[in-house]
């Protein structure tokens, strides 16, 4: 395949400022030819091979990414862990990406013992396609918080911080817009026993939600057999207590924990990279750093209406088969929100998302 190159990388292909270096008396040697850069699309693009089968190439090892510490990947091929960088090219052709590998990556990697200088004990060269991925905007990069889990459990709290029932329908969306299961978890229930109620805005819709409590144990059993056996991300705002939650699943594992800033009421930032821990019942979960604000502008106005399930039924009753659901007249969702059928502050949630939607 063809891929693009930065044009930062190359060379100037001319030499310049002949006047002024001729007013300042230096001495310039003129060469016999000058190399000229083309201009044209192809020029600016390098073929690579890939494999369609997903084996690695020969003298490639395979491995799952476990964690990002900073320019150095840790990638784990089965028998051992390895200490990774990331071939430029690569970087080129994921430019677009926040991180051009992200935890839970399936990878090939060459062992090596130095690479640019830099000791490394391998070089990643390509990455598998991604599936089951949890997306977000970043800037202007796709920022991709996990990839290849089956399902994440969206953390959020009865209190310290506040619950945000906005920002559980932007996970939920992203989790079914990048073919995830998402499953609500209300954590820190026995600071808020009242708070169980708001469960009941996903429950009636079909999802699966939870209420646990790392400090009395409550729903720790039922979380556990969520994780069994499945490829799982772990995701919410700082100070829901994702780590805590994971240090009662399996014990031993002491993730860094803290307690929630009494002056801004917020979580401070603990886990500042995603990690990917091995359960003992089987399975694993990634461990994602907390995330305050979460920009889904990546996900088309017309494609918000797929991710809203109390929607998808009824959008052929809509006059206009454009109708964004937002300001039309004789609009089956409007008419729904209205009657009751449709809780208001979901459709308020659409309402936002639509409205920062890009394109």
């Amino acid at each position: 395949m063809r891929v693009p190159l930065r044009r930062n990388r190359s060379g100037v292909p001319r030499t310049k400022n002949w006047t002024g270096r001729l007013q300042t008396g230096e001495e310039i040697e003129v060469a016999h030819r000058e190399n000229v850069v083309a201009k044209g699309a192809l020029s600016r693009q390098r073929t690579i091979i890939v494999r369609d089968d997903g084996a690695p190439a020969e003298g490639l090892r395979r491995g799952t990414v476990l964690a990002m510490r900073g320019l150095y990947v840790d990638v784990d091929s089965g028998d051992r862990t390895w200490s990774c960088t990331i071939r430029r090219m690569l970087r080129t052709r994921l430019i677009k990406n926040r991180h051009p590998v992200t935890v839970g990556d399936r990878v090939h990697f060459s062992v090596r013992e130095k690479y640019d200088g830099v000791t490394a004990a391998g070089v990643i060269e390509a990455v598998d396609p991604q599936v089951g991925v949890l997306q977000r905007r970043s800037g202007r990069r796709i920022h991709t918080i996990v990839a290849n889990v089956d399902q994440v459990i969206i953390v959020t709290s009865a209190a310290q911080p506040r619950l945000k029932p906005f920002l559980i329908d932007r996970y939920i969306v992203s989790a079914l817009a990048g073919n995830i299961t998402p499953i609500i978890c209300l954590n820190k229930i026995d600071l808020d026993e009242s708070a169980v109620t708001i469960l009941e805005r996903w429950l009636n819709l079909g999802y699966v939600g939870l209420a646990t409590s790392a400090v009395t144990g409550r729903g720790i059993d039922e979380l556990r057999a969520i994780l069994k056996g499945k490829e799982s991300g772990i995701a919410g705002q700082s100070g829901v207590g994702k780590s805590s939650l994971l240090n009662v699943v399996q014990p031993g594992l002491a993730l860094r924990t803290a307690d929630v800033s009494r002056q801004a009421g917020k979580g401070r930032h603990t886990t500042t990279t995603a990690q990917l821990i091995r359960l003992d019942i089987g399975g694993y979960v990634v461990d994602t750093p907390g995330i305050r604000s979460f920009d889904l502008s990546i996900i088309g106005k017309h494609e918000l209406e797929a991710y809203f399930i109390e929607f998808v039924d009824r959008l052929a009753g809509c006059k206009y088969p454009d109708c964004s659901h937002t300001h039309e007249l004789e609009c089956a969702i409007k008419s729904a929100v209205d009657n009751g059928e449709i809780d208001p502050d979901r459709y308020r949630s659409y309402v936002t998302l639509f409205d920062e939607a890009t394109f």
